[in-house]
């Protein structure tokens, strides 16, 4: 198994000095959005999610305004040490077989693994926060990457560096979706269980890595950790994950309203998540 010891806490959130600033903007979203930004929980398969329309308001313009009033753009966050696209070294982004459903087998030149793990299918919505909302981001594109079961990242971490599983890229559809086939990301030291994503505003920008609009993580809802977590191969998430919690994470201690995704299924059937991004 691949471990992240304690110098690598450090690492993925790059100290202090880099941090302050994607805090800072996310505070400032947050004092922008005002009261009526408030977190508000959908129905449905996407809740907590960027944005949300809860309310019982007994007209369609009262509808309306409250789904505006809810709308909040996604929060920046870090994009941790291991993006794999061109920031940190290795560009998976321009590599052939990178626009993909199915992210868990490498492709291309890699060594040619599989991800092991509790299957986990994810769909993130794009919708335009300029609109309330209520308009989805069609030919938009989102690059998704996460850790393997124990914790290891593929082009980085020792044993995996051969790898490139766990990436990919989709174009959004006319209801500004993409939707991911992947394994249950493991819980690794210092960091809650997560996924790192990047909007772009199309799929020719994405694959030459260019012009990133949005960078932010999906987080996982503890219960359903904890229920596959106790599966073979996630024994290091464990202990992980029980000397964590969503408010002391380095990331979303300062609010996850916006990055918790909506997570239902079984350990034998495979875990749905969703999660609806404003932009």
């Amino acid at each position: 198994m691949h471990r992240h010891g304690d110098d690598q806490v450090h690492e993925h959130d790059r100290g202090l000095s880099y941090d302050l600033p994607v805090l800072a903007r996310r505070r400032m979203i947050r004092l922008l959005a005002g009261a009526g930004a408030g977190a508000a929980v959908g129905t449905g398969l996407v809740a907590l999610a960027g944005c949300t329309t809860e309310g019982t308001s007994s007209s369609a313009a009262d509808s309306a305004a409250d789904s505006t009033a809810n709308c909040v753009t996604v929060p920046e966050e870090t994009a941790g040490p291991y993006p794999g696209d061109g920031s940190n070294g290795v560009n998976v982004l321009k590599e052939s077989g990178v626009v993909r459903g199915d992210i868990t087998r490498s492709f291309g030149d890699s060594a040619g693994g599989t991800a092991e793990g509790v299957p986990l299918t994810f769909t993130l919505t794009v919708v335009d926060a300029a609109s309330g909302c209520g308009a989805p981001r069609k030919g938009a594109a989102v690059y998704v990457w996460h850790c393997d079961r124990e914790g290891g990242y593929s082009l980085y971490t020792e044993g995996v560096t051969d790898e490139n599983y766990l990436r990919g890229v989709q174009e959004t559809d006319e209801k500004g979706r993409v939707t991911f086939t992947s394994v249950f990301p493991g819980c690794y030291t210092g960091r809650w269980p997560h996924i790192h994503f990047e909007v772009y505003g199309s799929l020719r920008d994405a694959t030459s890595a260019t012009a990133i609009t949005n960078t932010s993580q999906l987080a996982l809802p503890k219960e359903v950790c904890e229920t596959v977590y106790a599966t073979a191969g996630y024994e290091r998430s464990v202990g992980n994950l029980g000397r964590l919690s969503l408010e002391s994470d380095s990331v979303f201690r300062d609010g996850h309203d916006h990055q918790l995704a909506t997570v239902r299924g079984s350990v034998q059937e495979g875990y749905t998540a969703a999660l609806t991004v404003a932009v």
